[in-house]
């Protein structure tokens, strides 16, 4: 046998992605939205490639896309007759200028319905967040003033704001999401400008997403950070508009309530977490706030406390001692000083004892001749405000959370606990998953910003498709009773998708052509893998030749 008639390409866990792409019809549902184009590869099967690079893992930029798939099966993977060279720059380039056209929200919006529609998922609560992607380069703005066209989209401007990375040397783009349930399952996405603030982004991001829900469906609860709590966002929101979010614990009312309730009084819900409800009636709204304290944060920022009281001490000592051993020269003097040291403590107070000496101008035993002068002098004590601290230790570790569902049945109170918790599970970690390194978003080099709002989608969708697996192999895995083994070889039911992809390295394609006939194998397929496989539906099982 002639060593040209086989091929040998990888698949690992690309063939999951693809599957999921499949299922979920991404190429169809963008192809259909954005309409047919005379192009080898089309804008549906280009972004199902890219989503396929991101999703690889292997920390490849943008226009590297050909090179990851020089040793992939291109046409199993993407559509029949394509190739890795088709997908070049120019041709994913102009892909993200079609998404750009035809608008990039109103894109994925349609693909995540499918999705939700696809795998059955009903969205109760829905979790919204932003987060920044610093850039570097500059960037021009695409649509001058005189130039803006009602009917056309509008790119976003890529400037300085306030950076979640900490980069304020950089520009930025900002990405709002709102995710469903406790999953980092993306339903929502909006690319901003880079000054956008949360306050003034999430009404409208709000509204655009419940504007897709009928007059007889129910909305899910929105669950928010602080931003969402202000009266400006409430009045703009569309009315049944059902909302959870942390209170800012600068209101008066939140610092009253603290020293209100005794901590003795919270009930327990745990070993670590106390709370307390009440009702309120804040900005017109009636509400129910829910007081939280959690303990091992309680711990945290009195050990803190007690460190920034002990510095503050020992260099406010050596300061008051400074100024202790001068002469003034006069009372006012002496008050003056110490209050100018006083006002930059935060944690002490100090108590005065004001005395005069009389001093000789000249030196030596003095003789009736001798001239002299009254000066002011003073001996203090440091003394810790207790009352400030006392004010500052009733706050540790407590935070209060309010929603306007004011039906105890439709929303408990360890639900309305829990659905604030599931913040930094949900749209949060898809945040951290966005930004890791080994996907490609530190690759957002684009110098075009409508190409950056599209990209940032593209960021989005392959988001959807990894929760989408993770959701569908931690559910498989539950109604079978199966387990997987995690990193330490226990057995787990709820696995990361991203430990699953691991364990699918290694697995080929095997291209035999005999005669003119074309076979495809698998190879390497373990007895775990196709367990792992298993767990999949039909296009997934189809990629790996296993039965459907």
């Amino acid at each position: 046998m002639d060593s040209s008639e086989l091929q040998s390409q990888r698949l690992d866990h690309l063939g999951i992605v693809a599957g999921i792409c499949n299922e979920i019809g991404l190429s169809e549902i963008l192809d259909e939205q954005i309409g047919q184009q005379e192009r080898k590869v089309s804008v549906g099967q280009a972004v199902q490639a890219l989503v396929i690079n991101a999703l690889g893992f292997v920390g490849r930029p943008l226009y590297l896309t050909p090179e990851f798939f020089a040793n992939k099966p291109v046409e199993l993977l993407v559509g029949e007759g394509i190739e890795a060279t088709d997908l070049n720059d120019d041709c994913l380039g102009r892909a993200l200028d079609a998404l750009f056209e035809r608008g990039v929200t109103e894109l994925f919006a349609a693909v995540s319905r499918r999705a939700l529609q696809v795998f059955g998922i009903e969205t109760r609560y829905a979790h919204l967040d932003t987060t920044s992607f610093g850039l570097h380069g500059a960037y021009a703005v695409e649509n001058q003033p005189d130039e803006i066209d009602a009917e056309e989209p509008r790119a976003i401007e890529i400037t300085y704001g306030y950076s979640r990375d900490h980069r304020p040397d950089l520009k930025q783009a900002v990405l709002s999401l709102i995710c469903a349930n406790a999953a980092s399952l993306p339903i929502w996405m909006e690319a901003l400008s880079g000054n956008t603030a949360d306050s003034r982004s999430f009404p409208d991001t709000i509204r655009a997403y419940l504007e897709q829900f009928g007059a007889d469906e129910q909305t899910p609860v929105l669950v928010a950070d602080a931003a969402l709590y202000n009266q400006t966002t409430w009045q703009t929101l569309p009315t049944g508009t059902r909302w959870l979010s942390r209170v800012p614990g600068t209101l008066t009312a939140v610092q009253t309530l603290y020293t209100q309730i005794d901590d003795n009084d919270l009930v327990v819900v745990d070993e670590q977490t106390r709370c307390a409800e009440c009702g309120s009636y804040y900005a017109g709204i009636r509400q129910r706030w829910l007081l939280v304290l959690h303990e091992p944060t309680r711990q945290h920022e009195a050990a803190t406390l007690d460190k920034r009281v002990a510095k503050e001490h020992s260099q406010a000592e050596k300061a008051l001692q400074r100024l202790a051993n001068k002469d003034y020269g006069c009372e006012d003097a002496v008050c003056k000083a110490v209050n100018a040291l006083k006002a930059k403590w935060q944690y002490h107070d100090v108590t005065l004892a004001i005395h005069t000496e009389t001093r000789y101008e000249q030196p030596g035993r003095p003789t009736h001749a001798s001239r002299s002068r009254e000066i002011w002098r003073f001996t203090a004590e440091l003394v810790e405000d207790q009352t400030r601290l006392d004010a500052l230790r009733c706050t540790q570790g407590k935070y209060i959370i309010a929603t306007n569902v004011l039906d105890e049945d439709d929303l408990s109170l360890l639900e309305m606990l829990a659905l604030y918790k599931q913040q930094s599970t949900s749209v949060e970690r898809g945040f951290r998953f966005l930004k890791d390194p080994l996907f490609f978003a530190h690759s957002l080099f684009l110098k075009k910003p409508s190409r950056i709002m599209a990209l940032l989608m593209v960021m989005g969708l392959s988001l959807l498709v990894y929760a989408l697996a993770e959701h569908q192999l931690r559910q498989q895995l539950a109604q079978r009773d199966e387990t997987l083994p995690d990193q330490t070889g226990k057995p787990t039911q709820s696995p990361t998708a991203r430990r699953v992809f691991q364990m699918l390295e290694g697995v080929d394609v095997l291209y035999l052509e005999q005669a003119g006939i074309r076979q495809r194998l698998i190879l390497n397929l373990t007895d775990l893998r196709r367990q792992i496989l298993a767990l999949f539906g039909p296009q997934v099982r189809k990629l790996y030749d296993l039965p459907v």
